[in-house]
């Protein structure tokens, strides 16, 4: 799953091990002016490309400004390469020696929470939150009403094409450009593959995705139908898995004319396509002989507070400052990282650039946001498994509503436990 689910939580491990040292040592006094006086070491972990030189070390580059906006707080700095994927792995194994600010997925909260690992937002910064991102990115950092992290961007994945091999109204629909030219799709990977059974009307935890005892109901026709079409998909001559960069590639060498994935491909695919670069929100796609609309799982990242960090007051302000309209703006301008700050997103600059759109489009208009409920964790390995055997020919068009029902039944006994 590309939140991205593909790192592996090891090597995250090995990276941030170093860096399991406690809060840092520290101390304070009180001034009567200004704010506290204060002097500490604050862990942060990120992910490697924020700290990266090519990309202008925005993670250091907003600390260091986070730090000379507070004088009376003599900070410094520990990084930790840690990112927000692999967070849900790594801090709760040991919650009391993590970063004290790390970045996460939403889609991580709820096993977060059950660790103790992530602190609730109070005050202006809940207030901050709410008042400069949408109910639906709001709710994805909220359990129970209660905030636990600063979205900095929106998290989903859309349509990547060519433009001088399908035309505006080709892009609407799956089935009219399979007609016309090779399509890459990651159908092997439960993130890609659920949305053929978002579009039929499925249900992953209930209606509004937060009752783990509901369950994923893929049963009866519904899910049935789900399956027929991707049976359909795999057996198309012109459809590509995208399996290790194939879609990417056949991008490059002109054998492909369309790919899904998400912003972290942006500047390769730009580079690619040039002036004939295509990005838009999801098509549709036949499912039981009807035009569905796919629905991409979506979601948010998002930056986070150790609960055991002992200067809470600084933690809390840098993930705030790390969240701003300001820290985003750098972050889109050095990366691509496309914001998610409402006052940023009505700018000409943000509002003219057709990855936003498309990222922004499928956020609102054809996604569903991804369960953070537990379940979801045993959901990732056998929805994989299922979308294998379709592209090994053991599911076909005549067998799928046994196999469906032979999916249905293993997800849920396993969410069940």
């Amino acid at each position: 799953m590309k939140f991205k689910r593909l790192a592996a939580a090891v090597m995250a491990a090995t990276m941030c091990g170093s860096l399991f040292v406690g809060c840092g040592n520290a101390k304070k006094d009180d001034t009567a002016a200004g704010e506290e006086k204060i002097t500490a070491t604050i862990k942060v972990w990120g992910c490697a490309e924020d700290q990266a030189d090519e990309n202008g070390k925005w993670l250091q580059t907003m600390c260091d400004q986070f730090n000379s906006e507070h004088p009376d707080w003599d900070l410094t700095f520990e990084y930790g390469v840690c990112s927000e994927q692999d967070a849900g792995k790594i801090v709760p194994q040991d919650p009391e020696n993590s970063g004290d600010v790390y970045f996460f997925a939403n889609d991580q909260l709820q096993t977060l929470v059950d660790a103790n690992a992530i602190a609730k937002f109070g005050g202006e910064t809940a207030d901050y939150v709410k008042k400069t991102n949408s109910d639906a990115i709001v709710d994805s950092v909220s359990v129970d009403g209660a905030v636990y992290g600063v979205p900095f961007t929106t998290n989903t994945w859309f349509m990547y094409y060519d433009k001088s091999k399908f035309t505006d109204s080709d892009v609407k629909s799956l089935d009219k450009m399979l007609e016309k030219n090779k399509v890459a799709f990651n159908i092997t990977e439960g993130w890609y593959m659920s949305s053929f059974f978002l579009a039929n009307g499925c249900k992953y935890f209930g209606k509004d995705g937060k009752d783990n005892s509901a369950g994923v109901d893929i049963s009866g026709d519904k899910g049935t139908q789900a399956t027929q079409a991707m049976v359909s998909l795999v057996n198309n001559p012109n459809f590509v898995n995208d399996l290790q960069g194939v879609g990417i590639a056949g991008l490059r060498d002109g054998s492909v004319g369309a790919y899904f994935s998400g912003s972290w491909d942006y500047k390769s695919v730009k580079e690619i396509l040039g002036d004939n670069f295509g990005a838009v929100s999801l098509p549709t796609v036949k499912i039981g002989g009807k035009d569905k609309q796919m629905l991409a799982f979506a979601g948010s990242k998002a930056i986070a507070v150790n609960p055991n960090c002992k200067y809470q007051q600084v933690a809390v302000a840098l993930a705030k400052y790390l969240g701003s309209k300001d820290a985003q703006k750098k972050h889109y301008e050095l990366r691509g990282v496309i914001p998610c700050n409402t006052e940023l997103l009505a700018t000409d600059e943000v509002k003219k650039d057709a990855l936003v759109t498309a990222q922004n489009d499928t956020f609102n208009k054809t996604s569903v946001i991804q369960p953070t409920v537990t379940g979801m964790n045993d959901y990732w390995a056998p929805a994989q498994n299922f979308a294998k055997a379709i592209v090994n020919g053991e599911i076909t068009a005549d067998n799928a509503a046994a196999k469906t029902q032979d999916f249905y039944k293993q997800i849920n006994t396993s969410i069940a436990k």
